[in-house]
């Protein structure tokens, strides 16, 4: 009869159950990891756009270029909002972990008003442009800015209708377990736009004033 100790007396293996047949995984892991594939995926898309801004910047057509356009005083106006949006954000989120719904709401209002006053910041900077004859149509490289800009401007507007959402959830049932989890993807999502953000007002606006 042997006395040897078992080969994994702490279950760091998880037992004698093969990894094939434990199961599962956890929800909070499936969505978790799911979400940070669609944060990189959009990423990804984001690098794509930048890729296609930074070769075809030059290709003005004989068209004004970012240096006639850019008006640096109201962009530095939408990052602001954008940032202080962010800063908002993160002041609902530490509502939600001491569990202060009204705290909560609040710092979320705060967050949909001024990502809002952002969008609206940004229309107007479109339609000023397109109504000076600078529109997507001019040149490639004005497609390209509207593309790249555009594309960060519909996302501020789904992570407006993904904050109502959530607001509406809280309110109605309270920080469940899978509401809180919603919550800090909302989170995640809306810190990557400041970071995309930050890289838009660098390579577009702050390059191409200098340029």
């Amino acid at each position: 009869m042997s006395n040897a100790a078992p080969a994994d007396p702490h279950q760091l293996g998880h037992g004698e159950i093969p990894g094939d047949q434990r199961g599962p995984a956890p929800k909070r892991i499936v969505v978790g990891y799911g979400f940070w594939i669609f944060l990189l995926s959009d990423f990804i898309m984001f690098s794509a756009f930048f890729a296609a801004y930074a070769v075809l910047v030059g290709e003005t057509a004989g068209g004004p270029r970012g240096a006639d356009l850019f008006d640096l005083t109201l962009v530095g106006w939408e990052t602001a909002l954008l940032l202080l949006s962010s800063f908002a954000c993160g002041l609902a989120g530490l509502a939600m972990i001491a569990d202060r719904r009204g705290l909560f709401q609040i710092a979320m209002a705060t967050t949909g008003v001024l990502g809002a006053a952002f969008l609206c910041l940004e229309l107007y900077e479109f339609t000023h442009l397109i109504g000076e004859g600078a529109g997507p149509s001019r040149s490639a490289f004005l497609s390209a800015f509207f593309a790249l800009v555009g594309c960060h401007g519909v996302h501020v507007f789904l992570g407006l209708l993904w904050l109502t959402t959530m607001m509406a959830q809280v309110r109605a049932k309270g920080f469940r377990e899978d509401i809180r989890r919603r919550i800090a993807c909302f989170s995640l999502f809306w810190h990557a736009l400041d970071i995309i953000w930050v890289a838009l007002l660098t390579v577009v606006y702050l390059l191409g004033t200098a340029a």
